[in-house]
């Protein structure tokens, strides 16, 4: 998850927007690791994995408001659909350490200012 991570940061600090091929190849990446790489997540893997998919989502769900082609815009939606799932699936995990909502979001807060700082 750590290379995904990184990988994420890069793309959020990037002057210019990557295109549908590149966001598409990204997602199934993610995509491929949740379903069939990552096993039982350690705290540090929860906090990469939590803000590598709410970016995702995020992403998606602007760029599907943007799209210029109907089966673009389409498919932005169902990737922000999936990772709103994993989200709701990597925060449960959080809470159940005992984070808060004001804890998780100043947590993702920081960890945007991290990809900054590189």
């Amino acid at each position: 998850m750590n290379e995904l991570y990184l990988k994420i940061q890069e793309y959020l600090n990037m002057d210019t927007e990557i295109e549908f091929e590149e966001f598409r190849d990204f997602y199934e990446k993610v995509m491929h690791y949740l379903n069939h790489e990552q096993q039982e997540p350690d705290e540090t893997e929860i906090w990469e994995s939590v803000f590598v998919v709410e970016s995702i989502m995020s992403n998606a769900q602007n760029r599907a408001k943007t799209a210029e082609k109907n089966a673009e815009r389409k498919k932005y939606k169902k990737m922000s659909e999936r990772m709103n799932l994993y989200a709701g699936h990597f925060t449960k995990k959080l809470n159940q350490l005992g984070y808060t909502q004001d804890d998780i979001e100043q947590r993702f807060d920081a960890m945007l200012d991290e990809g900054v700082k590189k």
